[in-house]
């Protein structure tokens, strides 16, 4: 059993999960068909292609550092009409996703994906460029052991707010006959632009993760440029 890491930051993200037409939310973390995208994008997959495999991925969230909430408002127009809507971010937040699978060999693939992608990555909408770096490496433990024992990757401002061992959030896939379920209609069948459709995800918020601050990174001198690959 093995799990990829991947660092979720940037300066603004959005994570819809039940947003349609003028008003445009976002979760509070990233949702699994929002990362089964990128993974699906890192690896160079049309709209059309099957995600199958993807989605059978173990994934976990950990919320490093929480957002503000962010709206901004749209013109649009049609021919009949003109109409304001909403879209939603959230600003300045940082995540550290795991997937977990039996394959690792899949796992290094999404690895060498996600550093050398042949599409351009995005945090929820293509206006969301992460900053770097976005992989954090492979560990040879469950997805769980890995959450609860990680870094804290929150920002070096963030860290010093702390005074006390900071605790954090934790969202991840739920297991078979775990009692605390709700769900969340972000499991992708199919990302096709004439029949895209998502299915209902059964998920876990664990209680808060206790980390050590001696143990905390500093994530303060990443730098985002969206046009370095042009």
């Amino acid at each position: 059993m093995s799990t990829l890491l991947l660092r979720l930051a940037a300066p603004m993200q959005a994570w819809g999960s039940d947003s349609k037409f003028e008003v445009r939310r976002t979760g509070r973390e990233p949702t699994k068909s929002g990362v089964i995208g990128l993974l699906a994008a890192a690896l160079g997959r049309k709209r059309e292609d099957p995600i199958d495999d993807l989605c059978k991925l173990k994934f976990g969230v950990r919320v490093d550092q929480e957002g503000q909430l962010l709206c901004d408002f749209h013109t649009a127009r049609s021919v009949k009409q003109t109409y304001v809507t909403k879209r939603y971010y959230l600003s300045d937040a940082v995540f550290l996703v795991a997937l977990e699978s039996d394959d690792k060999d899949f796992l290094l693939q999404l690895e060498n994906a996600i550093k050398n992608p042949v599409y351009p990555l995005f945090l929820g909408r293509r206006s969301c460029p992460p900053t770097l770096p976005i992989v954090l490496g492979m560990r040879d433990k469950s997805m769980m052991e890995t959450l609860n024992h990680e870094p804290w990757l929150a920002s070096e401002w963030m860290q010093k707010r702390y005074k006390k061992t900071p605790m954090l959030r934790l969202v991840t896939d739920a297991d078979k006959g775990d009692s605390r379920v709700a769900f969340q209609r972000d499991m992708p069948i199919s990302f096709s632009v004439k029949k895209r459709s998502y299915n209902y995800r059964a998920y876990v918020e664990h209680r808060p993760v206790i980390i050590e601050c001696d143990d905390c990174n500093d994530i303060s001198e990443t730098k985002q440029d969206p046009m370095s690959e042009l």
